[in-house]
């Protein structure tokens, strides 16, 4: 419901927020569908077929948007990528207006999820959607598939009020945010033309208005193999990535020197990942190679070619200095998220609309924040067309336990209604 810091909520607005709260339950088993759906990077489409039933089901014809694979790899703000993409599809639906005025919007989630890591130590099954108390878990219960029922819980709300928009609305369920973006890349440059764009991803009671940028790279350094008997004679790779990590903290460290005003809150904003090592075969032998694959950030602002000159510096100074790896310099590539960091205007227009939608049902004005993640807002961004995350209260994503709080999905919708509402119009 409506935060009670509200004073006196107008008419209507109290009549979307109520027919929001009617589609509660709705919204909870559109999400426990989407959770028992595995969606993890290349099992994306049983998610999608469950957003195209939903679409359906709420009178919107869903429509398939391929990936065009070539036009991704050449796009310059694309991340390189080593998989295929040809059978991928973003699933779209258009509200169309019933009118004239208002302004265009976009409404735009992702379907898949990260994998669920050590499944042991959940409390549930990660792939099975339970319900305790106020929490729903289960993975990308909270990132995002949260984001995608509230979407759609305030569209159906608003539709069986019998109100339509007076400008066109466009509802997405986009691949690939968790990689490279290529989902929202595809729709961002397939003639999209709108005026905003709001990505339900959990932030609740704040807006995003600030994001770093995300580069994945993977280091391979060689060894030399011989018996471990004989460990003297040979190089172990594996023992030779330590020098490179200690290389890159340093760097880390640097990174994180002078960070700009909007992220001196955070103690650390700019984080090294060693998110996976594999190297060497045989506990008996002197490992012949290693591979560490890597995430780092960067600011706003900051060139994505920049980083990757300074990452590729600090793996070579690393070499310098051991007896091996001078002779046998390890190489550095990329693929996966290669991306700047994002910005909109507090001013902005969509930042001023939203935030009065959501102060007209809670009272207050909702923080506006900068985040150490990427998200797919950047793509709109970068293409000209404004765009925030707004939405639930969400835990432990891409970790243990990652749950959604449904009271707050609930209150997402609400503002998410108001403000299709304030910012297209709508008429009956």
């Amino acid at each position: 419901m409506p935060g009670t810091g509200q004073t006196a909520i107008d008419g209507a607005a109290a009549e979307i927020a109520e027919a929001v709260v009617a589609e509660s339950a709705y919204m909870e088993e559109l999400l426990v569908r989407l959770v028992e759906a595995p969606t993890t990077l290349g099992n994306e489409e049983p998610g999608q077929e469950v957003m195209r039933d939903a679409f359906r089901a709420l009178g919107l014809d869903p429509a398939d948007m391929p990936l065009d694979e070539e036009m991704l790899r050449a796009h310059p703000a694309a991340s390189p990528f080593s998989w295929d993409v040809s059978e991928k599809r973003n699933v779209i639906a258009n509200w169309h207006p019933t009118g004239e005025g208002g302004r265009s919007l976009v409404l735009n989630g992702h379907i898949d999820v990260v994998a669920p890591a050590a499944a042991n130590l959940w409390r549930t099954a990660p792939f099975s959607a339970v319900r305790d108390g106020d929490w729903l878990y289960g993975r990308g219960a909270g990132d995002m598939k949260c984001g995608l029922a509230i979407i759609l819980g305030a569209v159906k709300a608003l539709r069986g009020l019998g109100l339509a928009p007076l400008a066109p609305l466009q509802l997405q369920s986009v691949v690939e945010e968790e990689c490279t973006g290529n989902g929202a890349l595809q729709c961002a440059v397939s003639g999209l033309q709108a005026d905003a764009c709001v990505v339900t991803e959990p932030f609740p009671a704040s807006m995003s208005i600030s994001q770093v940028g995300v580069l994945w790279f993977h280091v391979d350094i060689a060894g030399l193999p011989v018996h471990a008997g004989d460990a003297q004679e040979g190089a172990n790779a594996i023992e030779a990535a330590f020098p490179v990590v200690a290389a890159l903290r340093r760097l880390e460290d640097e990174l994180n020197g002078n960070p700009p005003e909007a992220y001196r809150m955070f103690e650390h904003p700019i984080n090294l990942n060693i998110g996976v090592v594999r190297g060497g075969d045989w506990p008996s032998t002197v490992a012949a190679e290693c591979t560490l694959s890597c995430r780092l950030a960067l600011f706003p602002g900051q060139p994505v070619e920049w980083l990757k000159q300074k990452v590729e510096a600090a793996v070579a100074h690393a070499a310098e200095g051991h007896p091996f790896l001078a002779a046998h310099p390890p190489r550095v590539r990329y693929d996966g998220f290669a991306c700047a960091g994002s910005e909109i205007d507090v001013e902005d227009t969509l930042v001023t609309t939203l935030s009065g939608s959501y102060a007209s049902l809670e009272g207050v004005a909702p923080a506006l924040v900068s985040t150490t993640a990427t998200t797919d807002a950047r793509l709109f961004i970068q293409q000209g067309i404004p765009a925030v995350c707004f939405g639930a209260w969400a835990e432990n994503a891409h970790g243990v336990d990652e749950r959604v709080n449904i009271p707050s999905m609930i209150s997402a919708a609400q503002v998410l209604a108001v403000f299709i509402r304030d910012w297209c119009g709508l008429a009956g």
